[in-house]
């Protein structure tokens, strides 16, 4: 005896999934899921995006900060020169300081000429030497600091011969090997984060796909008969997408917000000890431990990017899983 379906009762209403797709009740389908919502595995899945999420955000703002205190040390050194005088025998150390001083005045270019007292180029060695001590019977060289006008082209060949025939025993620093070096340890430091970054991604890959096995192992007999009565792989593909999609989502949101609350603290911290000399040092180091709105954004990015990894991890493990089948 056929039973007509009552009108208006939706347990009885069927939803068309497709032509290879299996029709359900949309109320049994909704209360039953084939990827679990909330399971140990999920939120097990959860935290270790989180983490992985974390510690490439963390990875990424510290080479962000380097990267701009790098660029800013760069652009403050290359704008400078340095003279330093050192006294010789048979000659005033004070007028070899002048002449140079007044021939790096009258070169074209620089823009400021700072000559060093005798004290405060004694100041310099106290890192090295100490306090207290007795330097009068030293040949303490004297410092000459020089300001280059932004964009010039400094002649620094023809420098070099006024400043000899000023003082013989002058020599001219453009800092040119230590920007050389400090280059080398920034681009370091990228090839370093672009490593950490590449680990954190197979790891997070690697862990998506024993987790999408693991979903796979509980809801094999669910999917086998998904997939015998018609339902297509992409059909079934998508709802372990969306779901690993969703878990990737969550664990990219705690992981990245907790990166930007770590940066945002340590900013909040540096200004506090701002103007001590453990403040100074760090600052001197990492800058002002402020990210640009640009660091921020790509943390947000790189947070999506986790996320997204994730679920096309999951989808390229179930479709592999599901050729198994057939």
């Amino acid at each position: 005896m056929n039973r007509q379906p009552r009108q208006g009762d939706p347990r009885d209403v069927l939803v068309d999934l497709g032509d290879e797709r299996p029709q359900v009740p949309a109320r049994a389908r909704n209360q039953s899921p084939i990827v679990p919502r909330a399971s140990i595995a999920g939120r097990a899945l959860v935290a270790v995006v989180a983490i992985m999420t974390f510690l490439a955000s963390m990875t990424t703002g510290v080479v962000l900060l380097v990267s701009a205190s790098a660029a800013e040390w760069q652009s403050d050194v290359s704008s400078e020169i340095t003279v330093q005088v050192r006294s010789v025998q048979g000659r005033s150390l004070e007028r070899d300081v002048a002449a140079v001083a007044e021939v790096v005045r009258n070169q074209p270019g620089i823009v400021e000429v700072r000559p060093f007292t005798r004290e405060e180029s004694a100041k310099l060695l106290e890192p090295w030497l100490g306090t207290g001590l007795s330097l009068d019977d030293l040949p303490v060289p004297r410092v000459i600091v020089a300001r280059i006008a932004p964009g010039t082209a400094l002649d620094l060949a023809g420098l070099r011969g006024r400043i000899a025939q000023a003082a013989p025993g002058a020599t001219v620093d453009d800092h040119r090997a230590w920007i050389e070096r400090m280059r080398s340890m920034t681009g370091a430091t990228v090839f370093a984060g672009i490593g950490v970054l590449a680990l954190v991604i197979v790891a997070t890959i690697i862990s998506v796909s024993f987790a999408t096995r693991g979903a796979m192992a509980a809801n094999r007999p669910i999917v086998e008969v998904l997939h015998f009565v018609g339902a297509s792989d992409r059909f079934i593909a998508d709802r372990f997408f969306r779901h690993f999609l969703m878990l990737g989502l969550q664990g990219g949101l705690i992981g990245g917000g907790a990166a930007v609350f770590v940066f945002g603290f340590s900013e909040s911290v540096a200004t506090w000890f701002s103007g001590t000399p453990v403040g100074d040092q760090f600052a001197a180091l990492l800058g002002t431990f402020s990210l640009r709105p640009t660091g921020y954004l790509a943390l947000a990015g790189q947070a999506a990017l986790i996320a997204a990894i994730t679920a096309l991890a999951s989808r390229r493990t179930l479709f592999s899983t599901l050729n198994a089948i057939d």
